[in-house]
């Protein structure tokens, strides 16, 4: 009896099964009957989509016919669980039923493989050595069992991925200090910003410490110094121009939440309708950056177009106050991003910033008008003062008070 080699392959965007076997008319003929199969020239077989319906069409048809040897197919899904499940919460995770293969997958195997949207590219921690996905792994369920945030997760995750790979098969559990400063130092070498070594410091620097358990692991290996960059701010008649630029009355009001109150684009977006208090006029920011909740005052002016939205977009009281394509997802953060640069465009203004920028403008702004830098530092949300000193570097208050001494100059 002949065998099939039943192999995951991406192609075309998407997982597919392709069907190995020894040059056979009889199988060839078999083959064509199933129900979505198509002809790859570049692998030279017929393939599937990667589901449980194709794998049970292929069943059907070469029953006693021929062998299913599901090996490879079956150690790729059990992967794949393996990398879903170091993703965090809140990415899309592809669900397959690799649970139910056992490990060691024989001939003939059933796979449960449930239907699923193809994969854009193959995820680079299909390409990590067993020893490496698991520590990734354990890396995750801590970030998890400490309540980090997603999008340090994210970010963690990004970075022990570039570490990993470049590893191959040497277990991250064997490296000595020594081994991880020559690897910050090749990510030096290539030129990184500051910032994005820092990054991978704070990954490895978790991993190595909060994961295994290696006191002081770090100790020797010292940050490289960041670059004392000021915030970038517009200023009001920028904001101005932007703001009346901006005809969609929704994405309006959400340019004037964000410099009226400091709002950073995450907050913005995730704002809920019960926020807004009229009353006492002020806005509840649950949960922000670094869990902390905070209030902020609610300005007359936004308060009259908050209305005029609620009015004609009529948004959830239980839900988001900009909700995006679907009524129980909030607004997208790239989105808001967007609808920015094409307000600035529409408004000729060159300067470069985000909805970060106007977070910036709100802090300078109240700092020239005389605003206490303590009451500043509340409504922005920031830990320490010094975060917020940094606006004193950017306000004008001072500098337009100062009389250049090319002015006192007898210039002819």
């Amino acid at each position: 009896m002949e065998t099939i080699r039943l192999l995951p392959i991406l192609h075309r965007g998407a997982e597919q099964i392709l069907l190995q076997y020894d040059k056979s008319e009889k199988l060839n003929h078999l083959a064509r009957g199933i129900k979505s199969v198509k002809w790859s020239q570049s692998h030279k077989g017929w393939y599937l989509p990667l589901t449980q319906e194709s794998y049970q069409a292929i069943q059907q048809e070469f029953v006693h016919l021929a062998i299913l040897d599901s090996t490879a197919l079956s150690k790729y899904l059990h992967q794949r669980k393996a990398v879903q499940a170091t993703k965090p919460a809140k990415t899309p995770i592809i669900k397959c039923g690799a649970e139910k293969l056992p490990v060691k997958p024989e001939l003939n195997n059933t796979t449960a493989i449930r239907k699923q949207p193809p994969l854009p590219q193959p995820e680079v921690a299909f390409k990590l050595a067993l020893p490496n996905l698991e520590a990734l792994q354990k890396m995750m369920d801590q970030l998890t069992l400490k309540a980090y945030s997603d999008s340090t997760k994210r970010t963690y995750r990004g970075e022990m991925l570039v570490f990993l790979q470049l590893l191959g098969r040497h277990a991250a559990e064997t490296l000595t200090t020594d081994d991880v400063k020559r690897y910050l130092l090749k990510c030096i070498g290539e030129g990184l910003s500051e910032n994005t070594v820092h990054s991978r410091i704070n990954a490895l620097k978790f991993f190595y410490e909060q994961v295994l358990g290696r006191d002081k692991f770090f100790v020797e290996i010292p940050r490289p110094k960041k670059q004392q960059q000021l915030p970038k701010v517009f200023n009001q008649d920028d904001i101005a121009n932007i703001i009346n630029s901006c005809k969609n009355l929704k994405h309006k009001t959400m340019l004037m939440l964000s410099y009226s109150g400091g709002l950073r684009v995450s907050e913005v977006v995730s704002l809920k309708t019960m926020a807004i208090d009229s009353k006492r006029m002020t806005i509840f920011l649950e949960r922000a950056k670094g869990k902390k909740d905070r209030i902020v005052p609610l300005s007359p002016v936004l308060l009259v177009m908050l209305r005029e939205y609620w009015n004609q977009y009529k948004p959830a009281v239980k839900g988001y106050l900009f909700p995006g394509q679907m009524p129980n997802q909030p607004y997208s953060t790239r989105s808001l991003q967007l609808v920015l640069q094409a307000a600035k465009q529409k408004a000729g203004i060159l300067r470069p910033g985000s909805i970060h920028t106007l977070r910036h403008s709100f802090a300078t702004h109240l700092l020239e008008k005389g605003t206490d830098v303590t009451m500043i530092m509340k409504l922005l949300g920031h830990n320490d003062l010094k975060t917020t000193l940094r606006y004193l570097h950017v306000t004008n208050r001072d500098i337009l008070q100062i009389v250049s001494p090319l002015d006192s100059l007898d210039l002819k």
